[in-house]
């Protein structure tokens, strides 16, 4: 595995340089896998099953009405750069603005509204633990992790000093309240394998 040294807590328009992020940029195309930097390290790992792939696609149908009446826009698999560490993460569904900041072809965090993560048995505890926590240190308001391993849905909210206050756990196939600023009862039914 490859370190890298924390940047400062700072925004800028520049996208980050570090010789982790040079390594990454300069990456070819690599189908079938899903390459991010996580805590400082190129993680790569194969793009999730036909089941993963079909919970994320009824994530995204699920909240088209959370979508269509704010007029965000939603993105399966979008790389997301997390200000503060400066990793760069790929949810498995992510909501922001249309005019969301971007660095280079990067989502910028702090932008971002929600993320949601399907949980596979190869990624447990990078979807249970790491990410929310970077989610948070980058500024998402709301993290939702499908995890049909533990056949469960969670909701963290409310970041306080970068870090989620508020989880709420619920069993797959109850109804989810995703707070503001989506504001949305989510049926998980559909998230049930």
């Amino acid at each position: 595995m490859v370190t890298i040294s924390r940047m400062p807590h700072e925004t800028t328009d520049e996208a980050p340089s570090t010789r982790v992020r040079e390594l990454f940029d300069a990456l070819p195309p690599l189908p079938g896998l899903r390459v991010e930097i996580i805590e400082g390290n190129i993680r790569m790992s194969p793009l999730g099953t036909p089941k993963h792939q079909v919970l994320a696609g009824r994530i995204f149908r699920l909240l088209m009405p959370v979508q269509d009446k704010q007029d965000w826009e939603a993105y399966p698999g979008v790389d997301i750069s997390i200000e503060g560490p400066r990793d760069t993460l790929v949810p498995d569904y992510a909501l922001a603005p249309k005019d969301c900041p971007l660095w280079g072809n990067e989502l910028r965090s702090r932008g971002v509204i929600m993320v949601a993560e399907v949980v596979s048995p190869g990624s447990v505890h990078e979807d249970r633990v790491v990410k929310p926590k970077l989610y948070a240190i980058g500024g998402i308001p709301v993290c939702l992790v499908i995890d049909p391993v533990a056949n469960t849905a969670t909701v963290y909210s409310d970041i306080v000093d970068e870090v989620y206050k508020t989880k709420i756990t619920q069993t797959l196939g109850e109804t989810l309240h995703l707070p503001e600023p989506i504001n949305f009862e989510l049926e998980t039914t559909e998230l049930t394998e």
